[in-house]
């Protein structure tokens, strides 16, 4: 990758939420070849642009490379994802038109099994993974408000950092991004998931509220421990260290952010499917092949999948 000359470097976004715009708006801002596979939004982005919105930038990409089909995107260099992981099923069809001998394809989903997915439709030497730490929401078509952190951490799948991990990173630091190079991929998404099987989960079961209403109230913030001992628990006997004390580091990050709504709770609010079995489905059953009891996963486990049922059976 390095061998390429900028802007020529040729990146994809598909899945042009609130995750790709930010990432991949920030990109074309400085000056880097983004194109955007991008539906709902397109007609606003094309008329008025992406723009991001926050406490320390306000970003405004006026003219934006956005299409309906990859076919009109063409073989690119490097393929950001992020669709929700509920759309993964699309991706056979939709990434080959990218696809040139050496494309990567960085994924930026939530949860365990993107990887994985990807590895077995287009090779494991093409894939890596990526963790986004940054709080913001889609507010309106082409509109991203941006609220706190926006590191991103990068890795590959199954090996150590290769030459182009560190390219990448070099790339998205360049344009106004922090970015780290991971060395274990799959620890560092256990990592996050102890911060997303309890927020994002309890935001939605407990009736659609905030972080800080999460923190708040006495049980909640007793089960949101809970579930972050079973998930640092079950890290720890699949294989992955990870100390306890990456709760109460979560917990006092979580302090700071306000009144935040989870990913989930936005898409739940919206009527859209739930990234239920990415984020809580395969942990759990990873936990069951290990043996490992986790009684409150499991529960919070099914308790969104007969909200998510619910819904679905209510919006036919």
């Amino acid at each position: 990758m390095a061998k390429h000359s900028l802007p020529r470097f040729r990146i994809a976004v598909v899945g042009s939420g609130a995750i790709g715009s930010y990432y991949g708006g920030k990109l074309a801002y400085y000056g880097r070849d983004v194109h955007f596979l991008m539906r709902g939004d397109l007609h606003a982005v094309r008329k008025r642009g992406l723009h991001i919105r926050s406490k320390g930038e306000n970003i405004h990409v006026a003219k934006v490379n956005c299409y309906t089909l990859t076919e009109e995107i063409g073989p690119s260099d490097l393929v950001i994802i992020t669709l929700k992981a509920t759309s993964n099923d699309a991706l056979p069809a939709l990434l080959p038109p990218l696809l040139h001998e050496k494309t990567a394809l960085l994924t930026l989903q939530n949860g365990l099994g993107s990887e994985e997915f990807l590895a077995e439709h287009f090779g494991a030497e093409r894939v890596l993974g990526g963790l986004c730490f940054v709080c913001l929401n889609r507010t309106a078509p082409g509109v991203i408000e941006h609220y706190d952190y926006g590191r991103v951490a990068i890795g590959e799948l199954r090996r150590y950092p290769q030459p182009r991990t560190h390219d990448i990173a070099w790339e998205f630091k360049r344009c106004g991004i922090v970015c780290s190079v991971i060395e274990d991929l799959v620890l560092e998404r256990w990592r996050k998931l102890v911060w997303n099987i309890p927020f994002n989960g309890l935001s939605v079961v407990a009736g659609g509220i905030d972080t800080a209403a999460i923190l708040a109230d006495e049980n909640l913030r007793r089960l949101t421990l809970e579930l972050m001992d079973e998930v640092i628990s079950i890290a720890n006997q699949c294989g992955h260290a990870l100390p306890t004390a990456v709760a109460l580091e979560q917990m006092k990050r979580t302090e700071t952010m306000g009144a935040y709504k989870p990913s989930t709770l936005i898409d739940y609010l919206a009527g859209r499917p739930l990234e239920i079995e990415a984020i809580w489905g395969e942990p759990y059953r990873r936990a069951r092949a290990a043996g490992i009891a986790a009684p409150q996963l499991e529960n919070l486990y099914q308790q969104l999948l007969s909200l998510d049922w619910a819904q679905r059976s209510n919006s036919r």
